[in-house]
């Protein structure tokens, strides 16, 4: 066995004994060895393999596939622009914690820096964006490689997973390979056993019984901060908050603002068009004392105003060493929240005053904006995300594009009302409805392509996404799939208002900017969104009504775009009439 060979399968088993069991490709010459050894593992059916041409399609399938398995998902790709290209999937891991394992095929170190082919810099090429760089030289017959290539792994991913700092994120392992990139004639590629063999100075194999090389613990204990009950309070959950923040707030007794992606929004705490009655300027808004914050929020500014109040005692409560402040007014800071006297398996504490105010100003907000919508003659994307949230079943998943989508269904989709257990101490969702996003940085590229790969591992119901046409055509590679590959059961729901509909919303869509808005921020594209689904072979619908709409959404099998086309032109006028709408029901609540 040849040395490059012998590193790739010994890294490979590796992985799978520790738990991988999904891996990315995107096909060059210089990772042939990793290639070979995935083809391989994903023979005897231990770590499926995903081939894709284009390495940032691949890096955010990657992310997709962490983001649901909740483990490591390794991606591979060869030596130059190759690597560059798995940058902004590796940003969006860091900023959002996913464990993706970017893996980089690179020349030896003789060949760089000597004008070889397809050679650049590779050595922390994503600087501080990973949890752990390490730079792997090209492997050498010689006895002490096997536990060298074994361990490293078992670190990498004990970093990746946040094991011994509570911070997952990306990691980066850039290997060098020397020729021979291909198994040498007869070498078995496929044995039970790819640590098994004769010609190499040591033994290549792993631990006794398919153990992995070392067993990594994670840090159990945390710190609880306990909250007095005195000041009004309310809980603000963001992105990947998870189920904490709802058991917090119902336990309570106080009012959850909580985004579509923070895996908290249900339950009877949870508020509706929140961000509404925060613009609406009401004695509710004025009163709030103390805000306990989970995950990350990203989509209001009225959000983002209240916790950067000075005159609002902020609480942050996360693992993470980052935590959310921006207007630097954190005076507490701890990796679990609870009210004073809450124990373990409390359920729903009864409404005070405070609880039942924001109910009922919540339940006039979602009145009105029904209203609002009801008397709009045009499908507009919020009714396309109200409708696609009330569609998804429990178990089901929903992928939320940034921009416009995300924000609509925090808007207009209404809480869902998944069941809150306490599974031993670990607070949990039963019949859980599933929304993730890429929120980490927020950005457009690679929404198809993550929600492909959250459906290929998504096991308990139907998955959707939800996304406009810039951003469906951003990742349109993604729908260029090998016919080797696995096929997600998915529906991607496209809002095509031909342009980026949201600057209609902010300040570059106000009338006085008019000559300008169309060719610099509206960008119409004109694109046939059918015959770009023709091309790629993926079953199309376009829906004109709200019936045919919950009819294409009630089809779940294979991968399917159903496009919804909306006149953004109405757009921000449409958001100025809800606004003034929920002012003005609210007010009578005074």
């Amino acid at each position: 066995m040849n040395p490059s060979t012998a590193l790739a399968r010994v890294f490979v088993d590796e992985l799978w004994r520790s738990g991988v069991r999904e891996a990315v490709l995107a096909p060059g010459s210089r990772n042939a060895p990793l290639a070979f050894a995935f083809h391989a593992s994903d023979a005897r059916e231990q770590i499926r393999l995903h081939v894709r041409i284009d390495e940032r399609a691949a890096g955010y399938l990657a992310l997709g596939l962490a983001k649901v398995s909740r483990r490591p998902v390794p991606v591979v790709c060869t030596s130059g622009t190759a690597a560059a290209n798995l940058h902004p999937a590796v940003l969006e891991a860091h900023h959002s914690g996913v464990s993706l394992v970017v893996l980089t095929a690179d020349r030896p170190v003789e060949l760089r820096g000597v004008g070889a082919n397809q050679t650049t810099d590779q050595v922390k090429l994503y600087g501080s964006a990973v949890r752990m760089f390490h730079e792997v030289g090209a492997p050498e017959r010689r006895p002490g490689q096997n536990a060298y290539w074994r361990g490293l792994v078992a670190r990498a991913l004990a970093v990746a997973r946040g094991f011994r700092d509570r911070d997952p994120g990306p990691v980066h392992l850039n290997l060098a390979f020397r020729e021979p990139l291909v198994p040498d004639p007869g070498d078995d590629a496929t044995a039970a056993d790819p640590g098994a063999v004769a010609d190499w100075p040591e033994s290549l194999e792993g631990r006794a019984n398919g153990g992995r090389w070392t067993r990594i613990e994670r840090l159990a204990t945390e710190q609880i901060a306990w909250l007095e009950r005195g000041p009004r309070t309310v809980v603000v959950a963001g992105d990947g908050a998870d189920a904490q923040a709802r058991w917090l707030a119902e336990t309570a007794g106080w009012p959850l603002l909580a985004e579509p992606t923070s895996g908290a929004r249900s339950g009877p705490n949870a508020l509706g068009p929140y961000r509404l009655l925060l613009d609406a300027g009401t004695p509710l808004n004025q009163a709030i004392e103390r805000v306990v914050v989970y995950g990350w929020p990203t989509l209001s500014r009225a959000v983002t105003k209240l916790i950067t109040r000075d005159d609002v005692m902020l609480v942050v409560a996360g693992r993470r060493p980052a935590w959310p402040d921006p207007g630097h007014q954190a005076y507490r800071v701890s990796a679990a929240v609870a009210l004073e006297g809450t124990v373990d398996g409390a359920g729903r504490r009864e409404p005070d005053d405070w609880l039942t105010a924001w109910l009922s100003a919540d339940q006039c907000a979602r009145v009105a904006v029904e209203e609002v919508l009801a008397r709009e003659p045009a499908f507009s994307g919020l009714h396309v995300a109200r409708d696609v949230a009330a569609a998804v079943p429990g178990g089901g998943l929903l992928v939320a594009g940034s921009s416009s989508p995300v924000r609509d269904l925090d808007l207009a989709g209404a809480p869902w009302t998944n069941r809150l257990v306490d599974e031993g101490g670990r607070i949990a969702h039963r019949d859980h409805r599933k929304v993730i996003g890429n929120r980490g940085l927020a950005g457009i590229d690679g929404t198809l392509s993550t929600a492909i790969g959250a459906a290929l591992v998504h096991r308990t119901g139907p998955a959707y996404a939800i996304v406009g046409d810039l951003t469906f055509l951003h990742d349109a590679n993604a729908l260029v799939r090998g016919s080797y590959e696995a096929r997600p059961d998915l529906t991607i729901v496209v809002v095509n208002d031909d342009g980026g509909g949201i600057f209609t919303t902010l300040e570059q869509g106000q009338p006085a900017y008019a000559d300008a808005f169309e060719r610099v921020f509206g960008t119409p594209h004109g694109v046939d969104l059918e015959a770009l689904a023709h091309a790629t072979r993926t079953p199309y619908t376009l829906v004109r009504t709200r019936r045919e709409l919950q009819a294409a959404m009630s089809r779940s099998r294979g991968l399917r775009i159903v496009e919804v086309r909306t006149d953004r032109s109405r757009t921000r006028e449409l958001h100025t009439r809800l606004a003034q709408a929920v002012r003005t029901s609210v007010a009578s609540l005074r």
